[in-house]
């Protein structure tokens, strides 16, 4: 019953293979936690797997679930990751009512925990500014062939991601002919299977461009194959990409903190929204599915404002400037 569901949020739902992932690790959390009792010395997949159709059911009650949370959560799992097994679990439920195993979803009585408002993660305009200017490209064949293959695509990956804000799932799936030079665009499968067209601004379309010559010269076999590949002309893959990312922004002023593919997405989102792009254009270039997971970036805005604020509001500085006077009192 648990792979009959597992089988159907990928190959019917067309889950991804991380959320695919989460969903099978939250099932095993929650019926290894119910007969943690029974299972001796059988691995969890073994055991969890091999459940009878009975078992499956009659564990699915309201008691047992919320049960189940409240121990997730003194264990110390956060509050995201607790609604994600919840998430699991009622979809697992919902799916078992569809098939008329279930007469009521249990998972929707319990309350699910309260998860604090976290601001998404981003790198400042000037710092990528001065990254992207550190390799002096300009656009032309000459300035690109002073680099290895090597650096030149670490660079064009990431004026990639940093340009079309591409998921490093699709940046790992990208094709050499998911890119549309007439057009200036890349058509691209994200979450979903949900097709998607992304502009590009004609100085990268040039770099995209020779660094697809590029490509072709160093592996002639490919014949228009993969976007991205390893030094040795293998398929990327996505620690590959983490790596790249790292590699190259580790140790570069401006990046202190997590250096990664997604907080590049984040960062022309953020950058966008700051120079006035609206947010239902940011949602269509991420992909996103509503647009309140493009709201976030309203927040990091806002942040940035307020921090204006206080800069420069003559007022601010006149109040700062007393808290310092009664510092000296003190």
């Amino acid at each position: 019953m648990l792979l009959k569901f597992l089988d159907y949020i990928r190959f019917e739902r067309r889950y991804s293979e991380r959320t695919c992932k989460i969903y099978r690790d939250a099932l095993r959390a929650f019926f290894r936690y119910i007969y943690s009792d029974r299972m001796g010395d059988m691995k969890d997949d073994e055991f969890v797997f091999s459940l009878s159709e009975e078992e499956v059911l009659e564990s699915l009650t309201y008691i047992n679930v919320r049960s189940f949370i409240a121990e997730s959560l003194e264990e110390g799992l956060s509050a995201r990751s607790v609604n994600l097994q919840l998430s699991a679990l009622s979809s697992f439920c919902s799916w078992l009512l569809s098939v008329g195993k279930l007469d009521s979803n249990p998972v929707k009585k319990v309350t699910r925990p309260k998860e604090s408002r976290r601001l998404a993660e981003f790198y400042t305009q000037s710092s990528l500014d001065e990254y992207f200017k550190s390799y002096g490209i300009d656009g032309t064949q000459e300035a690109s062939r002073n680099l290895s293959f090597h650096k030149y695509r670490n660079f064009v990956l990431l004026l990639l991601i940093y340009s079309t804000g591409m998921r490093r799932s699709e940046v790992v799936a990208l094709r050499q002919e998911n890119f549309d030079a007439q057009r200036a665009l890349f058509r691209i499968k994200g979450k979903g299977d949900k097709l998607r067209e992304i502009p590009v601004p004609d100085s990268i379309c040039k770099e995209i461009l020779l660094y697809l010559e590029r490509i072709q010269e160093e592996f002639p076999s490919l014949q228009r194959g993969a976007f991205f590949v390893t030094d040795s002309g293998q398929n990327i893959y996505p620690e590959f990409v983490n790596k790249v990312v790292h590699e190259e922004l580790n140790g570069q002023k401006g990046f202190s903190g997590k250096k990664s593919p997604h907080v590049l997405r984040h960062s022309l989102a953020t950058h966008l929204l700051n120079n006035g792009a609206d947010l239902n254009s940011i949602k269509e270039m991420l992909g996103h599915s509503s647009l309140a997971a493009t709201q976030v970036y309203t927040h990091n805005s806002f942040e940035t404002l307020k921090r204006a604020y206080i800069t420069a509001h003559p007022r601010a500085k006149e109040g700062r400037r007393d808290n310092r006077k009664n510092d000296d009192l003190k």
